[in-house]
């Protein structure tokens, strides 16, 4: 790939400020859903699907418009999705029933989509040697649900629940003219211009679908713990919604922040080397947190042993703080490890893993809650994102194991080939 232009840094800055904000829209009702909830009296399941809406439509659609975003400039569209997404915003005080709220939450949620064309935008300004560390300091970005978190309870104090929408539309205003006025046009690219992949060309390929199943895993799972860690700590440690909603705003923050270092680790180190180093890491601590509070008595001679068996607040914390962080660099080094497989389709593949990744956070909180109600016991959303590392890893073996036989194998050859040159 050509030489990092001499205007990447501005264009990756302005990016990651744009892709912070789109995102802090995106996971708008992490935070908002808690109050609607209240004023509706929803169910568990219309609270869910709530919750779900935006995280919906923002994946979903991340797969047609990143094939937009190999064909066209992904700045200009980049711009349009912003501009789209401020009327619902603005619509927001308006609103009274949950079919209201859940069509506005599908219709903010494309600002989800941001990942996608800023993922494209920012590719075309590195060199190949810095993907990774330009992909993982774009994706710091994610602590925009930070800004959420942060910025709504004080709007609320301050005016009200009915001002969150309004004001959140002129932020976006206001970053849509930020970004027109100074971000750098797409550079032009040197060499022949690839051409652009196919749905149906995606889908048939199973190495796409491999990388999906990795990020479903380390921003789906992402996405789904901060939508689930504060209803997690209220019912297993007995804490009010600010103490719930400041744990996990911890998480969210580490793990968003951490993600520029495992870019660097990916480019110094190799994508696939940190995402099998990331999956260890989770595995020890995911088999911990999914064991569930138990007594055990032993039966002694004398008298009966009673031993308690249970992962406290604090020890919970620290093996969630490690996932968080071993989950922001496994989203830097699978967009890299995508960038040295599809360097010229970053739009395309990139917006079909992302995709899959963002619909982990529709699909991950409902298995969660599935699995709470048919176990009875509260660890059970980490038994499932157990489960789904599993699969990741049981997968990357297997494909490590395939592309070493066919090194072998193009070895063999190459060598037989020498072999009868020399006769």
């Amino acid at each position: 790939m050509q030489a990092t232009h001499p205007l990447a840094g501005r264009a990756l800055l302005l990016a990651t400020l744009a892709f912070a904000g789109c995102f802090s829209v995106w996971t708008l009702y992490a935070v908002m859903g808690l109050d609607i909830q209240q004023q509706l009296a929803l169910s568990a399941t219309e609270y869910g699907i709530l919750l779900a809406a935006p995280i919906f439509s923002g994946a979903l659609l991340r797969i047609p418009l990143g094939l937009l975003a190999d064909r066209y400039n992904a700045r200009l569209l980049w711009l349009g999705l912003m501009f789209s997404c401020i009327p619902a915003l603005a619509l927001l005080p308006l609103v009274s029933s949950f079919y209201g709220y859940l069509t506005t939450g599908l219709w903010f949620g494309l600002s989800g989509v941001s990942f996608t064309f800023g993922i494209r935008y920012v590719t075309d300004w590195f060199a190949s040697r810095q993907q990774g560390l330009a992909m993982g300091l774009f994706g710091v970005g994610n602590a925009g649900v930070a800004i959420t978190f942060i910025l709504v309870p004080i709007i609320v104090a301050w005016w009200g629940w009915q001002w969150v929408g309004p004001v959140y539309a002129v932020g976006l205003a206001l970053l849509l003219v930020l970004f027109w006025l100074l971000s750098p046009p797409s550079p032009k690219t040197a060499g022949p211009t690839a051409r652009p992949l196919t749905l149906r060309q995606l889908v048939r390929d199973a190495r796409v679908w491999r990388f999906s199943l990795y990020y479903y895993f380390v921003f789906g799972g992402f996405l789904a713990l901060l939508l689930w860690l504060p209803q997690y700590y209220m019912q297993a440690y007995a804490m009010n919604a600010q103490q719930a909603m400041a744990f996990t705003l911890f998480f969210v923050a580490t793990s968003s922040m951490v993600r520029a270092l495992g870019g660097w680790f990916a480019d110094r180190y190799g994508g696939r080397a940190v995402n099998w180093s990331v999956f260890w890491v989770c595995l020890v601590c995911l088999f911990f947190l999914s064991y569930p509070p138990t007594t055990l008595i032993i039966h002694g001679l004398e008298k009966d042993v009673q031993l308690e068996i249970s992962v406290n607040v604090w020890w919970f914390t620290a093996l969630i703080f490690v996932i968080g962080v071993a989950q922001g660099f496994g989203r830097a080094s699978v967009y890299k490890v995508i960038h040295d497989y599809y360097p010229k389709h970053m739009g395309a593949v990139g917006g079909f893993v992302a995709a899959i990744g963002g619909l982990g956070g529709c699909t991950l909180p409902v298995l969660f809650g599935l699995a709470q109600d048919a176990l009875g016991i509260v660890t059970g959303c980490f038994m499932i994102l157990y489960g789904v590392l599993a699969l990741c890893m049981i997968t990357m073996f297997f494909a490590n194991q395939a592309a070493q036989y066919q090194q072998r194998l193009q070895d063999a050859r190459s060598n037989n080939f020498l072999l009868d040159d020399d006769e």
